[in-house]
């Protein structure tokens, strides 16, 4: 998998980096390609709405995450982008293609639902699930040893699946999703039942593919993960997106919260402190103070308080997390759904994850 995705690079790379003028003037850099348009898709199962006028826009290259709980929509969204179930209505490009189906080869999809043939050896069920997407078996064959010693399973890659460990069948399947050498990789909800080490392994594989040009996206209801690793996030609740774009786009929706500490616990100096600031006394007499951060900036404040001899012990400035912003973009129901793993009570069971 050394060239995984190579050849395109060097194009992202320009895109990314602008071009510099003779006189020295720098013009932005052109915006990424998509990789996914999507428009107001909607998907019913038995009358219940399971997604309801999703519009995404994946930049290529890009690592994307779509997050929310279990029943949100995630999966269903998922497997309509992929070319499994096609909306009821709406509007979807995939690599340029309006038929996913059509560009099978292209595309590396893991379900949340993991199956292989229990009696295929390893190097054989990458070389099977790389065939199910046009590449030749035998070329198939030859990666899926390759690919295992890569990872650290060459000593694995004669066994057959029932004599591995879960963790291990996992990777085989991850592997066998990167076999064909994808543009586009969908995984749904990929951390699901790894250790914490192999979490970490498979942070590392997705970076390394957006590294070499390769889109990935993928569905998780763990913040931790999105916010580690994507540029865009869309955030999904009961079928709806309220929220795609960058991260830190998100996280601007909560203000920056300041956390102060002071000797002194009154003074002229409190005038220049939010009304709605909070204060607890601390051990050995200490005062902490927290708010969010005024529009007028921390600088008056500070200035206040060294006027007024408060006794500043610290002061830091700490700007809001993915999950803050979750909670104040989709909800606190659905944050704490999102936290506990549950559904959201929207009665589409399984098939509007």
């Amino acid at each position: 998998m050394s060239d995984l995705g190579e050849w395109r690079v060097s194009g992202n790379a320009e895109r990314q980096r602008g071009v510099v003028h003779p006189e020295g003037r720098i013009s932005a850099p052109a915006p990424r390609p998509l990789a996914i348009e999507a428009r107001e898709l909607v998907k019913r199962f038995d009358g219940s709405v399971a997604v309801d006028g999703v519009n995404l826009a994946v930049p290529e290259g890009s690592i994307y995450g779509i997050l929310g709980p279990n029943g949100a929509g995630k999966t269903t969204t998922l497997r309509i982008l992929v070319g499994i179930i096609d909306p009821d209505s709406g509007y979807r490009r995939v690599l340029g293609h309006e038929r996913p189906r059509e560009i099978a080869h292209l595309i590396g999809y893991l379900p949340e639902e993991r199956g292989l043939y229990p009696s295929m050896k390893a190097y054989e069920a990458i070389a099977f699930l790389g065939a199910l997407r046009g590449l030749p078996l035998a070329e198939g064959r030859k990666r899926g040893r390759a690919l295992l010693e890569e990872y650290g399973l060459g000593y694995a890659a004669d066994r057959q699946i029932r004599q591995l460990s879960k963790g291990m069948a996992q990777q085989v399947q991850l592997l066998g999703t990167l076999v064909h050498e994808p543009r586009l990789v969908i995984f749904d909800e990929p951390f699901a039942g790894l250790d914490a080490l192999n979490q970490g392994k498979l942070e590392a594989v997705i970076r390394a593919l957006a590294a070499k040009g390769t889109t990935v996206i993928f569905s998780t209801h763990v913040i931790a993960h999105a916010e580690r690793l994507c540029d865009e996030v869309a955030i999904i609740a009961g079928g709806k997106v309220p929220f795609a774009g960058p991260v830190d786009v998100a996280r601007d929706r909560i203000p920056a919260q300041v956390q102060l500490e002071t000797r002194l616990a009154d003074g002229a100096w409190r005038a220049a402190m939010p009304s709605d600031a909070r204060h607890e006394r601390k051990p050995g007499g200490h005062n902490h103070w927290q708010f969010a951060l005024p529009d007028t900036g921390i600088e008056p404040l500070l200035r206040a308080l060294i006027e007024g001899d408060a006794g500043i012990l610290s002061l830091s400035i700490e700007r809001g997390g993915l999950h803050e912003a979750f909670v104040a973009i989709a909800g606190e129901a659905a944050a704490q759904a999102l936290m506990h793993g549950h559904g959201n009570g929207n009665g589409n069971g399984g098939e509007a994850r």
